[in-house]
């Protein structure tokens, strides 16, 4: 029996984070059931590039799903959502504050019918506080919470991008996952269900904590400034000749000399304690010697060194790549119209139900049959 099975969870979210979050319960065996506006459904269905009508973000969020086409507005819909959500085990919205109580399905009414219903609530700021009405989206998350701060190639330089959306993922999905899973297990000692209230900006400064410990120790950390994000050569990201990049990890002492000694520089263990000018100058050395050879040439040569040298793979490169292979870190996934789907699964696991990400209302009849509902109730509902 998979870890969640038997569980059911209603998932009124759109986007990215709360249907990250609810993959992570469908994979492991619970039966999710996205409600969707009949008429719009979840926004990332319809970015490109698609497949079949079908966002490439929304086919990658989205497996193991079922979808209901239901709208809340409408009295008879919310009524139905009211009975199935008594019935339910967990509700993820990510709603800014107060439409939730707006449509008739707060967390006052939900629980009151449910008592050990766990909802969890997904926002920007929170469900309190100054920015409780405020709009956002992953970069404004992050700039407020001080990981933007941190990231740029060297010191002094702007505030970098990141490749990927922290505040929405990590953030929202992760934490509130791990959330959704603490509130079941702590139901089944007090029979009793909870409001969780996840924002996106505190799960990303969560992440801050080492940082976050150095500032409380009198230091200043900032973007270029710390051992992990650009101050020290011996730790960064270097060209190479064909324009293709290795990171290296050298920190520790045995790794420096190792790494040296392997691209053919005298190592000296000072450095790893040198100051910031002579931080750059043993950078531009080492960039120097990098360039002369492709990546993968330097892949190869470094390779029975254990010096912390690994090429940084385009995303193109990762289901190719022998340790993902090795690992199963891609899944086939039946994606229905649109045909196979490679998909990464999660450090849990492989999906427990692979089944295609759901069309608009492609699962409505059977999920309300699923709970319950008479024909002639689900005839009235849909029409």
């Amino acid at each position: 029996m998979s870890s969640l099975d038997g569980i059911r969870v209603l998932d009124l979210s759109r986007l990215l984070p709360g249907p990250f979050l609810t993959m992570i319960l469908a994979d492991l065996g619970a039966d999710v059931v996205k409600v969707e506006d009949p008429k719009v459904g979840d926004y990332i269905r319809a970015f490109p590039p698609h497949k079949a009508g079908m966002g490439g973000r929304y086919l990658a969020v989205n497996r193991g799903k079922r979808s209901l086409a239901l709208d809340l507005k409408d009295p008879r819909a919310k009524d139905a959502f009211l009975r199935m959500a008594a019935v339910a085990d967990v509700v993820v919205e990510s709603f800014r504050p107060g439409v939730m109580d707006k449509l008739g399905v707060g967390w006052s009414t939900l629980s009151a019918a449910n008592p050990r219903l766990v909802m969890c609530s997904i926002s920007g700021y929170g469900q309190t506080g100054p920015y409780v009405h405020r709009a956002g989206h992953d970069l404004n998350y992050i700039g407020l919470a001080g990981v933007l701060a941190m990231g740029a190639e060297k010191r002094g330089a702007p505030p970098a991008m990141p490749g990927i959306q922290i505040a929405d993922f990590a953030g929202g999905g992760l934490w509130g996952a791990t959330a959704v899973l603490a509130a079941l297990f702590g139901r089944e000692r007090s029979g009793k269900g909870q409001h969780l209230d996840i924002s996106m900006t505190e799960g990303a400064m969560a992440l801050l904590a080492a940082e976050l410990g150095n500032l409380d120790c009198g230091a200043r950390p900032t973007r270029g400034t710390e051992a992990l994000n650009g101050a020290m050569a011996c730790y960064g990201v270097y060209r190479c000749k064909d324009d293709r990049f290795v990171s290296v990890g050298a920190l520790e002492p045995k790794f420096w000399i190792a790494f040296n000694q392997a691209i053919g520089r005298k190592p000296d263990i000072s450095e790893l304690a040198a100051p910031p000018a002579r931080q750059e100058q043993i950078r531009d050395e080492i960039a120097a010697i990098l360039v002369t050879r492709t990546r993968d040439e330097w892949v190869a040569a470094l390779a029975q060194h254990d010096c912390l040298l690994e090429p940084v793979l385009e995303l193109e490169e990762l289901p190719a790549h022998p340790l993902h292979q090795a690992r199963e870190m891609f899944v086939t996934v039946d994606g229905g119209p649109a045909g196979p789907l490679r998909q990464v699964r999660t450090p849990l696991g492989p999906p427990v139900r692979p089944t295609p990400p759901p069309a608009l209302g492609a699962d409505s009849k059977a999920v309300l049959a699923d709970y319950g509902f008479s024909d002639a109730d689900i005839a009235g509902l849909l029409g």
